[in-house]
């Protein structure tokens, strides 16, 4: 008898639209127990759980699992939650008609790092946002516009960044994009117009933004890492490479914060070169043990590129993200904008604008980090329990863990954990092409699952540690 729950959401595929939405999830729900998804034992998440997950009023779920509760497919007892009802098997179809390819494992649940927990985007406050932002927005709103970006929106970033990440942030210097992905590659263009051969990346890192710089024709060597970050003090000795791309808040994936001496090291040698340092600040926001790093671009504001987003704080879907930039380097960021994609989407830029004026981004942002800091504690302690033997690290800020394990065992913890339904990511998969071999260990995402299925998602973990 199965007494956990997989993510209800990504296991139906839930789109009540048109029907109700208390009949189409009764309808979810009926057809998940039909096909075998949901079965009979099966506890569901509790009314108030499914509720914020689907977003939806709770006593839309309530009055859905009663009805199903009297229709006999489900059951409900006093202590013991709402279970999927035992149910008479079905008569066995003809032997030829059944058969078919065997089905793909479903993944019940995932831990890979880079996304937040999207079930808690805070709808209400983000429409209410809206509602008032359309209501005082000019006509000429809706035009084409200035392709750095609606002006309340780099306006009320300037203030903020200022105050919760210490940038230097005029507002004429500051680009909206499409998230840091564009911005990176909106930046590899002009750098290469710039005539620039060699960006340097951290050892470990996206292969994807490698994979963006490549593509624009630039070469990505690496720059070793080491417990106090990257090593910035060897760009010197880096000869022809003229910028380069750091997470220093956080270095992802190894978690670990840029050391103060190697801080000044990368501006000195900025600064000495004319060289160029992109700064991803992809969750700087997001610290829970002291209080935030600083920005490297307070710093040195035309040595320093700062690119943040709202994916991590917020919900990658939004696809909003913002660059600040030299004062030299803004008018061929920006033609160079104008030649793919001339502008990003006004509403939502001047939705993010209203939402951040009126103090519901500080509010949104102090709740998930008391949240993502008690599934942090929650995930130490768990593996303090049932995985003694396993070292966590990188979790003084962020989203993610790094989990030692023993040499040799990466590839077969991962296998494992495909095996029962868990996705999980190694540290190897985040390993620049020329960097030697390290460590094995694992890269935890906690901060992905909904709430309701964080507590399975970290069981499934323990039990495939070794």
């Amino acid at each position: 008898m199965t007494d956990s729950w997989a993510t209800f959401g990504a296991d139906l595929h839930l789109e009540p639209v048109g029907t109700g939405l208390r009949s189409g999830l009764m309808e979810a729900l009926r057809e998940a127990v039909r096909s075998g998804r949901l079965t009979p034992g099966t506890r569901l998440p509790s009314s108030r759980a499914l509720a914020a997950d689907l977003g939806i009023a709770r006593n839309t779920v309530a009055d859905a699992y009663a009805e199903l509760v009297a229709e006999g497919w489900l059951t409900a007892r006093q202590g013991s939650g709402t279970r999927v009802a035992q149910r008479s098997a079905p008569r066995r179809a003809d032997p030829v008609a059944t058969r078919t390819r065997p089905a793909r494992r479903r993944t019940g649940h995932s831990l890979k790092p880079g996304s937040p927990d999207v079930s808690s985007f805070p709808r209400t406050a983000w429409l209410r946002a809206a509602r008032k932002a359309l209501t005082a927005a000019p006509d000429e709103a809706f035009d084409y516009g200035d392709p750095r970006g609606r002006a309340e929106l780099r306006t009320v970033l300037a203030e903020y960044l200022a105050r919760a990440r210490g940038v230097y942030a005029d507002p004429e210097r500051i680009v909206i994009c499409s998230g840091f992905v564009h911005g990176l590659t909106l930046l590899g263009t002009v750098l290469r117009q710039r005539r620039v051969r060699d960006i340097a990346v951290e050892s470990y890192g996206l292969d994807l933004h490698r994979d963006l710089l490549t593509g624009a024709g630039l070469a990505t060597p690496r720059l070793a890492l080491d417990p106090l970050g990257s090593r910035t003090g060897e760009l010197a000795a880096m000869r022809g490479t003229e910028a380069v791309l750091l997470t220093p808040a956080h270095q992802f994936p190894t978690g670990v914060p840029l050391h103060p001496d190697r801080r000044t090291a990368a501006v000195d040698w900025a600064r000495s070169t004319g060289g160029l340092i992109l700064e991803d600040d992809y969750d700087g926001e997001f610290r829970y043990d002291r209080q935030p790093v600083g920005a490297l671009q307070g710093l040195d504001p035309e040595r320093v590129v700062h690119l943040g987003t709202a994916s991590k704080s917020l919900a990658p879907g939004l696809r909003l993200g913002w660059m600040v930039l030299p004062r030299g380097l803004v008018a061929e960021v920006v033609a160079a904008k104008g030649k793919a994609d001339w502008m990003t989407g006004t509403v939502e830029q001047l939705t993010l604008a209203e939402f951040i004026a009126s103090g519901a981004y500080d509010r949104h942002v102090r709740s998930m980090r008391l949240r993502y800091r008690r599934r942090r504690d929650q995930l130490v302690a768990a593996l303090a329990e049932r995985a003694p033997g396993v070292e966590v690290s990188g979790i003084a800020a962020g989203l993610h863990a790094v989990l030692e394990l023993p040499p040799g065992t990466e590839r077969s913890v991962i296998q494992a954990a495909a095996f029962q339904g868990l996705a999980l990511e190694g540290l190897a998969n985040y390993r620049h092409p020329d960097a030697p071999a390290g460590r094995d260990a694992l890269v935890i995402g906690y901060g992905s699952p909904s709430e309701s299925a964080w507590a399975g998602a970290l069981d499934a973990l323990c039990r495939v540690l070794p």
